[in-house]
């Protein structure tokens, strides 16, 4: 039963906690803990002892029920953020991204309160700070953070009742919210355009590099970046370290020109490091006869074990890709002469590609897409979704597979846009690079980099 006492003016009350004193060696003993108040609420004192005792019998009620959270579960935002990220289980740049709206965003707004203090009046007033502070892609990732932090404040550590992010239908006044980009159309003239400034602004390594992106779909940078040797169709699958998934591809994809995501590249503490692509989304991409010729012209050009090497013959990661190839392949560049002595190339003067003005390069991966839905494509959704490493979601992801005449359809459909959009039409392509020497290299050319790799994480 709650104790009520009376100290001059003031009148409070105790009642047990539901928890016991530790001993020295932090094990429970019998001794009741007890806590106590002065009133219903900070500033707010108790008007008589009737009214104490009672609001002690409402707080025994609430330990008996399970519903009371003691003082000792009381956590700083700070403290319960950091034992939060300590607990998660993430991909390197998954955890990196965390960790950097915890500590640039989430942590200094909430240092002040306790988890248990935060109301949804609160979340909404954070919400309207981070909106004027952040873009609307950078809000929704803060947002996702914050959501899974109080979640879990609820739901695995016990340190709320309820959470207080609150969804309800709109209320006041109508905002129409960007969810995605505005995408002009983007006619296959532009696509080669920026393949002949990245001829020019790269070599031959650039104008692949825009047509094996907006005909596969694959994820720029790191899945294109991550491209080996090994993994591009004149080796693979033939090349394929796993026995089991060699031999399995050499009898679907006998007669057929494929290529592996198997890794994407980026940096893991200042390393260059392999790991698996995006939601671990590993998958053979079928290729028309035209991309897997410069595939094989472009690695015959090098012995590097990268497909997509630098204008030094570098690997890519750490290049500076945005300012230096980038910009100039879509926003063209003056007219650049040799100085004497050759210290720089001559480079004709390129126009800017005004569909693409202000875009990045991930625009070609929506390219494809598009590309693949359009009306004469006649491809499976299914097909388009594992194309792009995504999975269908619903019955239709649970029943539905990819068949080898929905890939062979896919070929097919590439291949006649290059010969009827590209050759017809009579745009320029470029003559393939001369191939280096076999018996320079013994005949033998580096298949797989053998930087670490990150396979779990």
């Amino acid at each position: 039963m709650p104790y009520v006492e009376r100290r001059g003016n003031s009148i409070r009350v105790k009642w047990w906690s539901g928890e016991y004193k530790l001993d020295s060696s932090g094990r429970p003993t019998k001794t009741k803990k007890y806590e106590s108040a002065s009133g219903i609420e900070p500033g707010v004192p108790f008007q008589d002892e009737n009214e104490a005792y009672n609001f002690g019998l409402d707080r025994e009620s609430e330990v008996r029920n399970g519903k009371y959270r003691p003082k000792s579960t009381e956590m700083n935002m700070v403290e319960y953020c950091d034992m939060w990220f300590g607990s998660l289980d993430l991909r390197v740049r998954s955890e990196a991204k965390y960790e950097s709206i915890l500590n640039a965003v989430i942590k200094p707004y909430w240092r002040a309160w306790s988890v248990r203090q935060v109301t949804p009046v609160d979340c909404d007033l954070f919400k309207r700070d981070i909106a004027r502070r952040y873009s609307y892609s950078y809000q929704t990732s803060i947002l996702s953070v914050f959501r899974m932090l109080m979640d879990d404040a609820v739901l695995k550590y016990r340190l709320r009742d309820e959470t207080p992010i609150i969804s309800q239908k709109r209320r006041g006044r109508y905002e129409k919210k960007q969810t995605r980009r505005v995408k002009g159309e983007l006619p296959i003239t532009a696509v080669h355009q920026l393949a002949v400034n990245a001829y020019h602004v790269w070599g031959y390594a650039g104008w692949v590099y825009i047509w094996t992106l907006a005909f596969t779909g694959m994820r720029p940078p790191g899945e294109m970046y991550g491209l080996q040797r090994g993994f591009a169709s004149p080796y693979w699958p033939a090349s394929d370290p796993d026995r089991a998934r060699r031999r399995e591809a050499e009898h679907r994809y006998a007669g057929m020109h494929v290529m592996r995501v198997e890794h994407q590249l980026y940096y893991v503490d200042g390393k260059a490091t392999l790991a698996g692509p995006k939601y671990d989304s590993h998958r053979s991409l079928v290729i028309p006869p035209f991309l897997h010729e410069q595939h094989a012209a472009l690695l015959a050009s090098h012995d590097k074990p990268f497909v997509f090497v630098s204008r030094t013959g570098k690997p890519m990661l750490g290049v500076g890709f945005t300012k230096h190839y980038w910009y100039p392949i879509r926003d063209g560049q003056d007219e650049v002469k040799p100085e004497p002595g050759g210290a720089r190339v001559s480079r004709p003067k390129l126009p800017a590609v005004e569909e693409m003005a202000g875009q990045d390069i991930y625009r070609l991966r929506h390219w494809h897409k598009a590309l693949l839905d359009e009306p004469g494509a006649d491809v499976a959704d299914v097909a388009k979704e594992a194309r792009l490493g995504h999975e269908m979601p619903g019955m239709a992801g649970v029943y539905s597979e990819v068949t080898l005449s929905m890939e062979k359809r896919i070929v097919e459909y590439l291949q006649e846009v290059w010969e009827k959009k590209v050759v017809s039409a009579g745009l320029w392509v470029p003559p393939f690079p001369t191939a280096l020497p076999d018996d320079l290299f013994q005949g033998s050319k580096s298949l797989f980099s053998g930087l670490p790799r990150l396979d779990l994480h």
